[in-house]
């Protein structure tokens, strides 16, 4: 099964690349999953914003630490089955930690996804919501983790608790794409797929505002960068509940430079 996983689409012109990417690539992968916490101009996903990544072939949506940011975000959860948030979120709150989909080819994939406790909100254990995860996905199926988090220490940690019962497990949230990427008791592993939006930016904002921010220290509304996009991705090839390889993705779209 070919699987590919879209980094952070961020604003825009995140969503201009993924819209053009797949409009031409669409039809060499199985499964497509996108992280589109930030599709809603840096803060969550609205409900046209997520019909959106559907509608351009994304079968899965996955959120994290800006999941609820938009006003329409519990509809939106609680309506579709093709969009996770992290599953170590408390008891009740809406939506899924995990979903499965048929994959183009036939095959059964699930995807889930935890968020990090260290630098984020305090939510419940991710290792206990991984495991669950795991519990919850038949054996032969094949698994992917989306590991929302700020710590580098704490992916690869949950890297390791994961190796050898998830398919692949694919860091998301600190935007930058890492070199990292290797296969460990059959587990597929990248500690952050990094982002799709405009590169030439603080993670996805103008330099600006950010820079102010760090410089005097006085609050600065942020705005999303403008200009040509980058779309961050991986491409994997799973065997059930192993990978046979994993490649890092990075496709400029030049044409995305008319934002407004």
């Amino acid at each position: 099964m070919h699987v590919l996983y879209i980094g952070d689409v961020f604003g825009a012109p995140g969503l201009r690349a993924t819209h053009r990417f797949l409009r031409d690539r669409r039809d060499d992968f199985d499964v497509v999953v996108a992280n589109g916490e930030n599709a809603a101009g840096g803060f969550g996903i609205t409900r046209k914003h997520a019909e959106q990544l559907w509608g351009w072939g994304v079968d899965v949506i996955t959120l994290g630490n800006h999941t609820f940011d938009q006003a329409d975000a519990v509809d939106v959860l609680e309506s579709s089955a093709r969009i996770v948030r992290p599953a170590n979120y408390p008891p009740g709150t809406p939506g899924l930690g995990h979903t499965t989909v048929t994959a183009r080819n036939g095959e059964r994939l699930t995807v889930g996804q935890v968020m990090g406790r260290v630098f984020l909100d305090q939510l419940d254990d991710p290792f206990v919501a991984a495991d669950a995860i795991v519990e919850a996905c038949p054996p032969e199926r094949a698994l992917l983790v989306d590991v929302h988090a700020e710590a580098t220490s704490e992916k690869k940690v949950l890297g390791y608790h994961l190796r050898g019962r998830a398919s692949a497990v694919i860091g998301t949230h600190t935007h930058v794409q890492t070199a990292d990427e290797e296969i460990v008791d059959g587990t597929a592993y990248l500690t952050d797929v990094g982002m799709t939006g405009v590169q030439h930016s603080s993670i996805g904002m103008q330099f600006a505002e950010v820079h102010a921010r760090f410089t005097t220290k006085r609050p600065h509304r942020f705005r999303p960068a403008v200009g040509p996009a980058t779309l961050c991705a991986v491409h994997l090839d799973l065997n059930g509940r192993r990978a046979r390889a994993i490649e890092r993705v990075q496709w400029r779209d030049d044409g995305a430079s008319d934002d407004g």
